[in-house]
């Protein structure tokens, strides 16, 4: 939900200050297949013939996937907006992993979206008082909005962190048109000189 939100905001952002989506395809994201994996395995695990039966084992796999991902983002810190992606996802954990592998969900949150939780298996469950409260998933989207749900503060601040990402990788292609310059140096002309290093971001 917030994700895709983001992907929006990002990518309209990056265009809207000059960024081309062309600078996209230069974004390098080291041990992507893991991230990869651990997003696979969760789109299984809530699949409706999956989450029916899998019963005790989902929320040690959910823990095992959200790890899997999180290792990946810590992996490329260096990409700038991945930090505050990194903090999202580990106060999402924190409170997953503190409330037995399952995001507690508020009754007035669902209550805003005329919701509940299912039987099936989900990563959400409806608790009185839950460990981290203020880590939970405490807040609703309006319900007119595509794709409302509840979400944490942990899942709004991945958001902000994705679109930072987009936004800054749409915009880091603009200096690598330039010719390389160091401090007090004259400008080179046109094809004198190495280039400057391609960056992740």
């Amino acid at each position: 939900m917030f994700p895709l939100y983001a992907l929006v905001i990002g990518i309209a952002l990056g265009l809207m200050f000059g960024g081309r989506m062309s600078n996209l395809g230069r974004l390098e994201l080291r041990w992507a297949p893991l991230a990869a994996v651990g997003l696979l395995v969760q789109v299984a695990l809530f699949a409706e013939p999956i989450a029916e039966r899998v019963g005790s084992a989902g929320p040690p796999i959910y823990v095992a996937s959200s790890i899997l991902v999180l290792v990946a983002v810590l992996r490329n810190l260096q990409i700038p907006g991945l930090k505050v992606v990194a903090v999202g996802a580990m106060a999402n954990l924190a409170a997953i992993v503190a409330n037995g592998g399952s995001m507690p969900v508020s009754a007035g949150a669902l209550a805003a979206l005329g919701r509940s939780v299912g039987d099936a298996y989900s990563n959400s469950v409806e608790a009185t008082n839950p460990a981290l409260a203020g880590l939970t998933d405490v807040y609703a989207l309006p319900a007119w909005m595509p794709f409302a749900n509840v979400f944490s503060i942990g899942d709004l601040v991945i958001g902000i962190g994705i679109a930072i990402v987009l936004f800054q990788a749409m915009r880091g292609g603009d200096d690598r048109d330039r010719p390389h310059r160091h401090a007090g140096s004259v400008p080179l002309a046109h094809g004198a000189g190495s280039e400057p290093p391609i960056r992740s971001g």
